[in-house]
C-alpha cells in the first residue's frame, strides 16, 4: 500500500492508514508521510493523533517523521484574508513511544522551518529591511546571541561599495549587514553562515517584467534560512560556534540606483564592473562574505535565491551547491540525503573564471549573454571568500509549486534541515 487510505471511525473522526517504507530515501519517506498527514490537516483540526505499529525502532523513527511533518504543516503561513480564519494545529498526541524527549530535534527543526517560511512568505510591505532587522534583534535578545549591525553609514566608512551600490537605490537608509554570534564554550569549530536578504527586488534600472517581479518579496529567503538554522542550532545546543551574516536590503529603481557600466570597489578592494542591475544578490553577498572572512571561520556557507539558471538546470526539486573544497562538498551531499533536502553539485573549475574578465575593472558582475550564470555567479563570489573553505547554496528549491519533501506550501524553507544535519557533521 504505497498510498495513504482515508477512512472514518465510529465517532466520525478521520483516520488515515499508511504503510511506510523505511528502506526508501528520507525524501521519499517525507513525501509519503506528508500526503497522509495532509488528508487530516485539510480539515484544520485542533489536535492530531499519531500511532505506529511495528518494532520499537520503527515506531520511534516513523513517529518522529510524522510529528515533524505535522508540526510543519500544522502551522499557518501569513494570511491577510478578512473572511477566512485559518487555524493552526494546537496539539499532537503520539502513541507508541515512552518519552516526548524523542521528538526534541523534530520540534526544533519544525519551528525553525516555520520561522524561515513565515519570514519568506510575509509580503514586502510587512517585512521591510527595518522590520526585518527589528525581528532579528528580538530573536537575538530571546536566544542570547551577540548582535552587531553594520548600517550604511558604517559600511560607507569601511568601503563596502558592492553592498552600498544596491542599498543606495532605496529612499531610506534601512539596509544593513547584520552579524549574529553564538559562542559555545569548548567548541572546536566556527562556522559562518551568510544569507542574501533582499526584501524586495524590482530588478533596478533593468526592471523585471511583471510576471518575474511578482513574488520578489521572497528574495530574502537565504537570510531567513541562516537565521532559522541559528535558532535550531541554539535550541538543540549544537557544539559549534556560529557567525551568521544577514545582507538585508532592497533593490529599487530610483535616481541614486546603480547603473550598468558603473564601477564600484568592494570591501576587500576588488573593483567590479556593473553589467546588470538585476544581479544584485551577488553584490550584497560579496561584501557580507568579505566581512565574514575577516573573522577567519573554519568554513563558510552562503544561501541565496541567486540565479534563474539554477532553476533552469534543476527545476525546484533540488538546490544547487558549488564550492572550493571537495571534502565540504561531499559532506553537503551527504547532509542532503540524510535530511531529505537534496543538493546537486556543480563544477567550479578555474577555466570558467576568465568569462568574467573586465576591461575596466578587476571583475565583471555577470555576463549579459551566455550560459551557466549559476556557475559564473559562484565564480564571482569565490573572489570574496579568501582561502577559507566555502560552500554556495543556490536555493532553486526555495519555492516549489507542489510543495517539497515534508512541506506542503510553495515556500519550502529549504536549507534549514540540511543546515542542521550538515552542522552536526562539523563538530
Amino acid at each position: 500500500m504505497k498510498h495513504p487510505v482515508l477512512t472514518e471511525n465510529q465517532a466520525g473522526g478521520l483516520v488515515v492508514w499508511l504503510v511506510l517504507d523505511m528502506c526508501s530515501s528520507r525524501f521519499a519517506q517525507m513525501e509519503q508521510v506528508r500526503k497522509a498527514v495532509m488528508l487530516l490537516l485539510a480539515e484544520s483540526p485542533d489536535t492530531l493523533s499519531l500511532a505506529a505499529f511495528g518494532d520499537a525502532d520503527f515506531r520511534r523513527e516513523a513517529l518522529r517523521l510524522a510529528a515533524y511533518v505535522g508540526w510543519i504543516n500544522g502551522e499557518r503561513l501569513p494570511n491577510f484574508k478578512t473572511d477566512e480564519a485559518l487555524r493552526s494545529l494546537k496539539k499532537i498526541h503520539v502513541f507508541g513511544v515512552q518519552s516526548a524527549q524523542v521528538f526534541a530535534q523534530e520540534r526544533a527543526l519544525a519551528a525553525a522551518n516555520n520561522l524561515s517560511r513565515t519570514l519568506t512568505a510575509t509580503p514586502g510591505n510587512h517585512l521591510t529591511p527595518h522590520i526585518f532587522r527589528k525581528k532579528v534583534a528580538k530573536l537575538a535578545q530571546t536566544y542570547g546571541w551577540q548582535l552587531k549591525e553594520y548600517d550604511q553609514k558604517t559600511l560607507r566608512k569601511m568601503g563596502a561599495g558592492a553592498f552600498l551600490s544596491v542599498a543606495q537605490g532605496s529612499q531610506n537608509d534601512e539596509a544593513a549587514i547584520v552579524h549574529l554570534r553564538r559562542h559555545v564554550a569548548g567548541a572546536k569549530k566556527t562556522v559562518a553562515l551568510v544569507g542574501k536578504g533582499i526584501c524586495f527586488d524590482t530588478g533596478g534600472h533593468q526592471l523585471k517584467p511583471a510576471k518575474y517581479m511578482h513574488g520578489m518579496h521572497e528574495d530574502m529567503a537565504g537570510a531567513a534560512v541562516v537565521l532559522s538554522i541559528l535558532q535550531a542550532a541554539t535550541e538543540l545546543n549544537l557544539p559549534v560556534n556560529l557567525d551568521v551574516w544577514l545582507a538585508i536590503a532592497e533593490n529599487h529603481l530610483g535616481p541614486l540606483a546603480y547603473k550598468p557600466g558603473d564601477v564600484v570597489t568592494a570591501l576587500n578592494g576588488i573593483t567590479i564592473e556593473m553589467m546588470h542591475t538585476d544581479a544584485e544578490g551577488r553584490l550584497v553577498l560579496a561584501d557580507a562574505l568579505s566581512l565574514a572572512a575577516r573573522y577567519k571561520p573554519d568554513v563558510m556557507v552562503d544561501f541565496a535565491t541567486l540565479t534563474g539558471s539554477m532553476v533552469t538546470a534543476l527545476g525546484t526539486r533540488y538546490s544547487g551547491v558549488l564550492g572550493n573544497n571537495a571534502i565540504e562538498l561531499a559532506s553537503a551531499l551527504a547532509a542532503g540525503v540524510a535530511s531529505g533536502e537534496r543538493l546537486c553539485v556543480f563544477p567550479l573549475d578555474d577555466d570558467y573564471a576568465p568569462a568574467l574578465d573586465s576591461g575596466v575593472a578587476d571583475i565583471k558582475q555577470c555576463l549579459l549573454e551566455g550560459e551557466a550564470d549559476h556557475i559564473l555567479a559562484a565564480c564571482f563570489l569565490k573572489r570574496f571568500v579568501a582561502d577559507i573553505p566555502w560552500l554556495h547554496v543556490d536555493l532553486s528549491a526555495g519555492n516549489s509549486s507542489q510543495g517539497l519533501g515534508a512541506v506542503s506550501t510553495e515556500v519550502t524553507g529549504f536549507g534549514v534541515a540540511w543546515g542542521i544535519n550538515w552542522l552536526e557533521s562539523q563538530d
